[in-house]
């Protein structure tokens, strides 16, 4: 058999191999080119602006060095102990400190009121969802800035608190049958046990933290053998067990290195001693945060409960699950993988709003950093320290949560 000659067509000529465009014409090399002028744009016009400042700067006689950082703040920092012979680094760091107890705080409280109003919203008690919904469009439609003004006029300054002078000491809670306060309060300072470090309490603390990731493990291990086995896996009577015994044993073995502080007013009757004492600005400002977070994330839960597939809460229903069953063990866990990305969104909206203090007198870093700068500092550098903290802050936040969100996600099948 021989082959037969190829097929040509019509016309008689063979097709000819495509020919590359011209490179003006070839849309590749002109979305590089466009990147390259692009980068060059922005490269430029930083180092324009750069130049710009630097000159201006120098032509002002503003030093663009942070020696200034080593200098001495030149004035107090309200109920932190902080003296105006202390350096400028110093008090930034306190500013960290009180943002970042505003910001956890804020975020733990906003995360546990915003789920229990977002399934609120989704009860079926007509008084329960319709005050959820009161609470949401209130809160939701309302800036920041207004709620931490209300919050801390309405609970403080012209609040039923009593206030803290040696002639109007503020109120006590006893604790029953003792001498020691479970409770200071006044319209200015709110006072908390708390515990206290004495000896070897440094190794005491390195003891718990080695027992919590053996808690950890110990989680880890009772789900593999529930998943296993079928067997209760009891993760939380096994890890706390663990962490619990591993710290008494600890506590006994290194002679009581914690105690409680109870708070009490001092002998000028002007401040508290012992425990933990706050003030109002601290307490206004988390609070206030915390409720309009709430208010958004209990938009993301109910969204996220109802993206839930139906047939998932028909199952829990078909099993006899009870309602706080069926939420807890079917669909929270899978509302968390739809809603978590989004309340991360909040999270870093809290974190940055925590820069409304100023009108609560509460000391963070962005009210410090203002006070600097009036007090003769560089602003662009403590400009520069400011934009650089908060992005530390947001990158902790994201970097933390995203590992968290990547856990909650479902694993592909090949």
């Amino acid at each position: 058999m021989t082959a037969s000659p190829a097929a040509t067509p019509p016309g008689g000529s063979t097709p000819s191999s495509p020919t590359k465009p011209p490179f003006w014409r070839n849309v590749r090399t002109l979305r590089i080119i466009a990147q390259v002028l692009t980068l060059g744009i922005v490269v430029g016009l930083i180092y324009v602006l750069q130049n710009n400042l630097l000159n201006n700067l120098n032509r002002l006689g503003i030093s663009t060095d942070f020696d200034f950082l080593s200098s001495e703040a030149k004035f107090t920092v309200r109920d932190s102990g902080f003296t105006a012979d202390q350096s400028v680094l110093r008090m930034i760091l306190i500013g960290v400190q009180n943002t970042a107890a505003a910001a956890f705080v804020g975020i733990a409280v906003a995360l546990v009121l915003g789920t229990l109003i977002g399934i609120g919203r989704l009860s079926s008690n007509w008084v329960l969802r319709k005050l959820a919904t009161l609470y949401v469009e209130t809160f939701r439609n309302i800036p920041p800035l207004v709620i931490i003004i209300f919050v801390g006029v309405a609970l403080f300054t012209a609040g039923p608190l009593p206030l803290f002078t040696p002639t109007n000491p503020p109120g006590e809670l006893q604790i029953p049958g003792t001498d020691s306060n479970f409770l200071i309060y006044s319209n200015t300072r709110l006072g908390f046990p708390s515990l206290m470090n004495d000896d070897n309490a440094g190794t005491f603390w390195i003891v718990m933290l080695i027992a919590l990731v053996i808690a950890a493990i110990v989680w880890r291990w009772r789900t593999k053998v529930n998943e296993l086995t079928g067997a209760d896996h009891h993760r939380v009577l096994y890890s706390l067990g663990t962490l619990l015994g591993i710290g008494l044993i600890a506590y006994i073995a290194l002679g009581g290195p914690v105690d409680f502080s109870f708070p009490a007013v001092s002998e000028s009757g002007r401040k508290i001693d012992g425990g933990l004492a706050t003030n109002d600005g601290y307490v206004a400002l988390t609070l206030a945060l915390a409720l309009y977070t709430a208010s958004h994330i209990a938009e993301i839960v109910r969204g996220s409960i109802l993206a839930v597939a139906k047939g998932q809460n028909e199952a829990a229903n078909a099993l006899a699950l009870s309602g706080f069953q069926r939420y807890r063990f079917v669909v929270l866990p899978q509302a968390a993988r739809i809603a978590l990305p989004s309340i991360i969104n909040q999270f870093l909206n809290l974190t940055k709003n925590t820069s409304l203090a100023t009108v609560v007198a509460y000391p963070e870093i962005t009210s410090l950093t203002q006070s600097l700068i009036g007090n003769d500092q560089p602003a662009p550098q403590m400009i520069l320290i400011l934009m650089l903290l908060y992005l530390s802050f947001s990158l902790t936040i994201s970097f933390i949560l995203n590992i968290v969100n990547r856990r909650f996600q479902l694993e592909g099948r090949t």
